[in-house]
């Protein structure tokens, strides 16, 4: 990650598959754009540039571990015992196997450091890795803080008559993160023109404007690659003129829209399983009339109410 002032402060260690991805934005756009996309210092991209032989494996983080072996380290008796008592005790726990080294073999060590042993000798039967947990979202409390926009294509086992054959349709969805309430249309294209003529329905629709609207990095909400003359995107005017952050979220990180991602797959289960439609004017009437029943499913989160009887009581 970077701060103000283009200084490295990224903490946590990369991917191999981030440093690939990384290297092929360098490798087709510049380093500049690289850093900039991925959180990146210049240092570390060109290490990595010289460390990638076309595999995963080059790009593995490596331990930094001090190489020469530390004047308190395990001693080979030691490492004797602990490799002994593994091997004839398949299922061993580390508080079993630390406390039997204290009985047997008068082991007087910090349980700490036999932790650290074993991870470093890879015994993943003992000591097990954290799964990931990821970070508890902020959600808003008051209803037009915060929206969440994403376009999902609509699938085509959906549509019905040659002349459909080779039109994709997508379906623009916004949803307000405090009261889960969505608006949807279907366009021919995926394009800035589509995504600003939705926001203009989309805020008639609600008849309030956000304060926010977070999206991913796709060509239709901002330009991945700098423009020659610094052109703003369309949806970048757009907020400007209205006075709306946008927001991006982290580059192949969906989950950072997690709302309405969830939304298109609920989209998935009760309305394109059953769908069959004949023109984007048929789509859009039946999306309309989707749009009704979603918006009023009561929902756990909100306390068993609907999104709309959520609004009528806490918008004022």
């Amino acid at each position: 990650m970077l701060d103000r002032n283009g200084k490295c402060i990224h903490k946590i260690p990369f991917e191999p598959k981030e440093k690939e991805n990384a290297l092929k934005s360098y490798k087709r756009f510049g380093w500049k754009f690289a850093c900039k996309r991925y959180h990146v210092s210049k240092s570390a991209l060109f290490r990595w540039k010289q460390q990638y032989d076309g595999t995963l494996q080059s790009l593995e983080n490596k331990s930094h571990a001090i190489k020469s072996k530390h004047w308190n380290a395990h001693t080979e008796e030691e490492l004797k015992h602990i490799n002994d008592l593994v091997r004839r005790n398949p299922g061993i726990g580390l508080n079993e196997l630390y406390g039997k080294l204290r009985q047997k073999y008068d082991y007087k060590r910090n349980p700490a450091s036999l932790f650290r042993l074993l991870k470093r000798l890879n015994l993943k039967d003992i000591v097990k890795k954290k799964k990931y947990k990821p970070k508890k979202y902020d959600t808003p409390l008051n209803i037009g803080e915060k929206m969440q926009l994403d376009v999902k294509v609509v699938p085509k086992e959906c549509k019905v008559g040659s002349k459909l054959f080779d039109k994709n349709f997508y379906q623009y969805t916004i949803i307000d993160e405090c009261s889960r309430e969505r608006f949807i249309y279907a366009y021919e294209e995926q394009c800035a023109y589509s995504t600003v003529d939705f926001l203009k329905r989309a805020f008639k629709y609600f008849g309030y404007l956000p304060k926010i609207i977070q999206t991913d990095n796709g060509q239709e909400f901002t330009y991945i690659i700098k423009t020659k003359d610094d052109r703003k995107h369309q949806l970048d005017v757009l907020c400007d003129e209205l006075g709306i952050v946008h927001k991006l979220i982290k580059p192949r990180t969906p989950r950072h829209n997690g709302k309405v991602e969830r939304s298109h797959r609920d989209d998935n289960e009760r309305f394109y399983e059953n769908l069959r439609f004949y023109s984007l004017d048929d789509l859009n009437y039946q999306m309309k009339l989707y749009l009704k029943r979603s918006n009023n499913i009561p929902k756990r989160v909100l306390s068993w109410l609907s999104p709309l009887e959520y609004r009528k009581l806490h918008f004022s």
